[in-house]
């Protein structure tokens, strides 16, 4: 009887160990400069956040945007329904980092489990967008500003890039999409921007 309880105890601990070591591979990563919404969260500059707050890195969802991906309304949540609160405008009052119209911006991810990846894309919003809606295609210059390739390579766990912010004014949104290279994924990064 001893012997068995030992060895309930000992696959109890095993499989333990294994969970939490998938659970940190599952994890991944989240932009924060511009300082994205998951950041804001996790950092506790904003609160009503809900679980994203612990979890800044697993905004992750369907790639092929914009063609394919999260629905329009989720974009910033990457379609995943328990990050909702990165979705919601919080009527046009997202702190946002301060940036210089056709200026170069250095951008950086910070990764905790990294994939190979395809590359990384910046999408900003049209002049005349409503910061007080949650964010559509429709709301998005169609094209990315930015596209880095990354050729199936890994990032190192801090990345930085950079590139020419479009010419604008006032407040905008900025959406980073860092699609994985070996499976239908990406991750996504809603920031927002005052030109």
């Amino acid at each position: 009887m001893r012997k068995k309880i030992g060895a309930a105890v000992v696959g109890l601990a095993v499989t333990g160990v294994s969970l939490l070591a998938t659970g940190s591979a599952s994890s991944h990563g989240y932009t924060d400069s511009p300082i994205s919404r998951q950041k804001l969260c996790a950092n506790k500059t904003v609160s009503g956040c809900g679980q994203i707050q612990w979890e800044p890195q697993s905004v992750e969802g369907p790639k092929g945007f914009p063609a394919a991906g999260p629905a329009d309304g989720a974009i910033c949540a990457g379609g995943n329904s328990r990050f909702a609160e990165l979705d919601d405008p919080r009527g046009g009052a997202w702190p946002a980092t301060s940036v210089t119209s056709g200026r170069n911006y250095t951008f950086r991810w910070q990764f905790t489990a990294r994939h190979r990846t395809t590359d990384f894309k910046y999408f900003i919003t049209r002049n005349g967008w409503n910061p007080s809606q949650r964010l559509t295609r429709a709301a998005l210059e169609p094209q990315p500003f930015l596209t880095v390739p990354y050729g199936g390579n890994q990032p190192p766990p801090t990345l930085t890039h950079s590139g020419t912010l479009p010419y604008k004014s006032g407040r905008h949104l900025i959406l980073a999409v860092w699609t994985v290279h070996d499976t239908g994924n990406a991750f996504y990064a809603c920031s927002d921007v005052q030109f």
